[in-house]
């Protein structure tokens, strides 16, 4: 129930972008539920590769690429969705570096304390 719920949440942060950022472009629900779940494939299954091959430069940049890599996860999901559309690479970064924001602080709200009884 957790899952769904948070797709759920991502696929509203996915609509509430475009009055945030002036260039994305979310063209209703379907799209903001299908942008949120190949995002959550993409961060599952592409990022974790993309992250060893780019290591090196992750390194150098102390962590702050993996920002980068955000943006590049959301400029493939708005590559495949028709429905969602970013302007620029710009705008494609500040988007992902919101939508990261968000997952983060409903994982951190959903989280269960895993304390030994």
């Amino acid at each position: 129930m957790n899952t769904v719920l948070y797709f759920v949440v991502m696929a509203a942060a996915f609509m509430g972008l475009p009055y945030v950022l002036h260039g994305v472009h979310v063209s209703g629900w379907g799209p903001a539920f299908v942008g949120a779940f190949i995002l959550a494939v993409a961060n599952t299954v592409l990022k974790p590769v993309l992250f060893v091959l780019t290591l090196p430069f992750t390194i150098l940049t102390l962590g702050l690429f993996l920002l980068v890599l955000n943006a590049l996860m959301l400029a493939f999901t708005d590559w495949l969705v028709r429905g969602i559309r970013i302007d620029d690479f710009g705008t494609t970064f500040l988007a992902a570096l919101l939508l990261s924001l968000v997952g983060m602080v409903w994982k951190g709200a959903t989280r269960e304390d895993k304390k030994a009884s």
